[in-house]
């Protein structure tokens, strides 16, 4: 997806997705879920509408999700602007509330305790239908002649690459080539039944192509319930995630309690970054950060220690003018970021700085564990905490999986596992049947670190501490708990437990280059904790279905693209998270979720290959087919 402007003045009308047009409600009735998706979102209008018809309907699908592309979206205040006198202003009002800061993204908005799902692509139709991962009941094509000549030729084999079984499409406008187009890729179009200058076709192909292992419908025969392995922020997410799809997950954890390593520290921020090519670690980073919010501001309204009220990245390349023009370039719009000078930033910081920085707005710092039990709380009775176990193994039965521990006694069965315990997720994948020889741990097929991290607190008192995070070459947190925390070391391979004091001189250090003055504050003042976490080569999480060996394959599968290599039913894994946990995880959750239930996805096509387990593999055959 490209930079989409912003529109800030002129409301277009919206699409029209008339309900009984799509044989609605009728067809939602009974459904797990059920998917639409228009490719204008306008003013939200036929959101609305179908929003509060389903909640108007007892018999109501348990989910609904909503997806829609609008290359122009309106700024917040043209929204609110657009919706007044609206028949449902509540409805209205929580999508002015939950709006998102308009990059071009996949932004998932989520209401009524999630069960109503707004998965908003902004960019245009060309660039975004082929990012979309769905499968979708109803189309809404409006203004469809325009759509197809100026955006997307072959529109009929995008739409059908989305549909579900006996998926209905509506469209206005419509011309002889586009209606050739559909029939062409599986929709039966029904010219005479148009009813108000609105089209009708229902998808009904006489062939349906192999969809990609990783693009494949998910068994609706297997049990809803999962095994998750790791109770930290990973682990929590995944479970919170599944709940929210009517998943059951047990969540196996060796310590006594949650978020006992790396999410066991006092603090951590999250926020996102920027980037002059805005390649695919801007991209997942922006849409993670967006993610982390609400998510944090939700926990923080629950008493969790945090603030999701801004951070300051320190940028020491670049000036202020030259960051705003690379802002302006991208047009990131400014809820999500913005450039300031060093006097801007000792205003926003409330200590002198002395370089400029870039504020999100959308960031901040949270307690780690403190947002991991949020998320096994918010799962409620749908999540099983057992703690104090250790998996040893993991054996496949005729039904799915079950978790032994080292006497070969059984722990959990369920369907599914889900691995996320971060270092040890190497030694357990190992001990799983059909699990790609090429990525075993002794082989060095995954290309991750375990990396050891020691951070500093001193008390509030001797140091001079800022009213947001400032983070650059380390950190430094405002004070909490009548503590400072700043850090933190970066070592690889290092297995030491100590708190050791070169490692606080190594933080003062940092924090020096932070503040830019020296603090009198010496390794004998300071406190510490040391945690390891795991860092993939590429710097992104590893999050998706578990890649198989060659023989579960065909012959002619195609290795050299992530999304085609086979999986092991039922195994998928959640970790590497690094440095980033608290940024991640939160959409690494929903990510996770949207693979194991077959959900829509909440990112785009070209960023789930970028964080998919199998990219190793992909990446080992496009190697060697160049010799």
């Amino acid at each position: 997806m490209s930079p989409a402007p912003v529109r800030s003045a002129g409301v277009a009308a919206d699409p029209v997705c008339r309900m009984a047009d799509h044989d609605l409600p009728a067809r939602w009735q009974g459904r797990a879920r059920f998917a639409i998706l228009a490719l204008r979102f306008g003013s939200g209008c036929d959101f609305l509408s179908v929003w509060q018809a389903w909640r108007d309907d007892p018999l109501r699908s348990e989910r609904l999700v909503f997806i829609a592309i609008e290359p122009a979206p309106l700024a917040g205040a043209e929204l609110a602007l657009a919706h007044q006198g609206h028949a449902s202003p509540r409805l209205a009002a929580a999508l002015h509330r939950a709006w998102p800061p308009c990059a071009a993204n996949l932004h998932r908005l989520a209401f009524d305790d999630d069960r109503v799902e707004l998965l908003l692509a902004i960019g245009t139709v060309r660039a975004c239908l082929p990012e979309l991962v769905a499968e979708v009941d109803a189309f809404c094509l409006s203004d469809a002649s325009a759509v197809a000549s100026a955006s997307m030729p072959r529109i009929g084999k995008a739409l059908a690459r989305l549909a579900a079984p006996g998926a209905t499409l509506t469209m206005t406008g419509a011309e002889a080539a586009l209606r050739a187009g559909l029939a062409a890729a599986g929709f039966v179009v029904d010219a005479e039944a148009a009813r108000g200058g609105v089209e009708h076709a229902r998808y009904a192909p006489a062939f349906t192509a192999r969809a990609a292992p990783s693009r494949r419908r998910v068994d609706s025969h297997a049990a809803p319930h999962a095994i998750v392995i790791g109770a930290g922020l990973a682990g929590c997410s995944a479970a919170a995630a599944l709940a929210v799809h009517g998943w059951h997950s047990t969540v196996l954890e060796r310590h006594a309690e949650p978020a006992g390593d790396a999410s066991g520290n006092p603090a951590g921020l999250f926020h996102g970054i920027v980037n002059a090519n805005d390649g695919v670690h801007a991209r997942f980073n922006r849409a993670a950060a967006l993610a982390a919010r609400a998510a944090v501001q939700a926990a923080i309204e629950h008493g969790v220690p945090g603030a999701a009220s801004g951070l300051l990245r320190l940028e020491t390349t670049l000036a202020a003018p030259q960051m705003r023009a690379q802002l302006q370039q991208l047009r990131l719009p400014p809820e999500y970021v913005q450039a300031l000078d060093a006097d801007e930033a000792s205003a926003r910081a409330g200590i002198r700085l002395q370089s400029p920085c870039w504020f999100y707005p959308g960031g901040g710092w949270v307690q780690p564990g403190g947002l991991a039990r949020s998320w096994l709380a918010q799962a409620g009775a749908q999540t099983e905490l057992r703690t104090g176990l250790t998996v040893d193994t993991l054996h496949r039965t005729a039904s799915g999986w079950c978790a032994l521990d080292a006497r070969g006694s059984v722990i959990a069965e369920a369907s599914t596992v889900v691995v996320a315990n971060a270092a040890d997720a190497l030694r357990l994948l190992d001990t799983a049947p059909h699990f790609d020889d090429s990525l075993r741990a002794d082989t060095g097929g995954w290309p991750i670190d375990r990396v050891r991290g020691q951070i500093s607190l001193a008390p509030a008192s001797r140091l001079e501490s800022p009213t947001l995070p400032i983070a650059g070459s380390g950190y430094l947190l405002p004070e909490f708990e009548g503590r400072a925390m700043f850090g933190a070391t970066s070592q690889v391979g290092d297995v030491d437990p100590a708190v050791r004091a070169r490692d606080h001189l190594l933080n003062l250090a940092q924090l020096e280059r932070l503040t830019g003055r020296r603090s009198d504050l010496t390794p004998t003042d300071l406190q510490g904790r040391t945690a390891w976490r795991c860092s993939a080569a590429d710097r992104l999480p590893i999050i998706g279905a578990v890649p198989a060996t060659g023989g579960m394959g065909r012959p002619h599968d195609r290795l050299d693209q992530p999304r085609f290599v086979p999986r092991v039913p039922g195994l998928f894994v959640f970790g590497a998270l690094g440095a980033r946990g608290i940024t991640w995880s939160a959409l690494g959750g929903q990510v996770l979720a949207s693979w194991v239930t077959g959900a829509p996805a909440p990112l785009e096509a070209r960023l789930l290959d970028a964080i998919d387990p199998a990219r190793f593999v992909s990446r080992r055959v496009r190697r060697a087919s160049r010799g």
